[in-house]
């Protein structure tokens, strides 16, 4: 039989939640020996609040067990089709869908004004077999508190990195939140106070940035493999009288100039709040014992 098993999702962050829906697709689809399809949209979220740009969800879903991953344009078009049309003319037609596997509340069509029931009865009208996919377990994010009074969502992961959870949003997604960045030239207090920070712009202006404050960072350069230790900050400077939100990594034993270059920088621990300091010398002082926290957490990991 040719034909696929699919699921459709923003998939937004690929977390351990989504990656078990896909383990659920690829099963079905050798068990009726199909191959397993992953559809997703580019359609943006608000600025601010993405997890995985379009490039890093489908490097993320490209390690799933799904054999293809689609990739469908929110066109005007696409938005005003029914749910019996998205059916029909991509499910069907378009990618040969012959089992659909969504969520049992999963709604998807022009408003969303049908549910599951009526999938499953369009499903039956187009030779497409529509299943209700099983509830994730708790058990699936060890190391996320109280697994069984939140449900494991892209909600829940932006929740807790915007409120500075790294620790927990990383056993959320099943991997270090990582944001990819460009060095540009800074104000040089970092390195005046013998922190010489990298000074970060995200390549993505919508994608999520955590709470304000310091963190245990482990940091690489696009397209090498060679992690390096440091320790951001995210926030305004206070002590400097800052208005304007940065995010300064200074990368532990790097003395290297990096201006120009793409930095992946990936979250391990909150280290404390974004402060105001009475004096430079306070500023220098917390800096020192920032950085040997960041190394002792960091240290710990790699130990493991």
């Amino acid at each position: 039989m040719t034909g696929f098993v699919a699921t459709i999702g923003m998939f937004d962050g690929v977390h351990r939640g989504h990656q078990f829906v896909l383990s659920q697709v690829a099963q079905c689809a050798r068990e009726h020996g199909l191959q397993s399809m992953a559809i997703t949209f580019d359609r943006r979220r608000e600025a601010g609040d993405v997890l995985t740009p379009l490039d890093e969800k489908l490097l993320l879903l490209s390690k799933t067990d799904i054999d293809r991953v689609e990739v469908l344009s929110f066109t005007d078009e696409l938005r005003l089709m029914t749910a019996h049309e998205f059916m029909q003319q991509v499910l069907k037609e378009r990618f040969g869908v012959k089992i659909l596997m969504i969520g049992y509340d999963n709604r998807f069509g022009h408003n969303r004004e049908e549910g599951f029931e009526d999938y499953v009865r369009y499903g039956r009208e187009l030779d497409m077999e529509v299943i209700s996919l099983p509830p994730a377990p708790a058990s699936i994010a060890p190391g996320l508190s109280s697994p069984t009074s939140h449900t494991l969502s892209s909600s829940l992961i932006r929740r807790l990195l915007t409120e500075g959870h790294v620790r927990e949003a990383a056993a959320g997604l099943g991997y270090p939140y990582t944001i990819m960045g460009t060095v540009e030239h800074g104000e040089h207090i970092g390195t005046r106070l013998g922190f010489p920070t990298a000074n970060l712009t995200p390549i993505d202006s919508q994608q999520l940035i955590p709470a304000p404050g310091v963190y245990a960072v482990k940091v690489r350069l696009e397209h090498s493999m060679e992690q390096k230790h440091g320790m951001m900050n995210i926030g305004r400077r206070p002590t400097f009288d800052g208005t304007r939100q940065t995010l300064e990594t200074h990368i532990f034993q790097l003395h290297d100039n990096l201006y120009g270059q793409r930095l992946l920088v990936s979250f391990v621990e909150r280290l404390r709040d974004e402060q105001r300091f009475d004096s430079v010398e306070a500023l220098k002082a917390q800096l020192q014992q920032d950085k040997a926290a960041a190394e002792a957490v960091l240290n710990s990991i790699s130990s493991k």
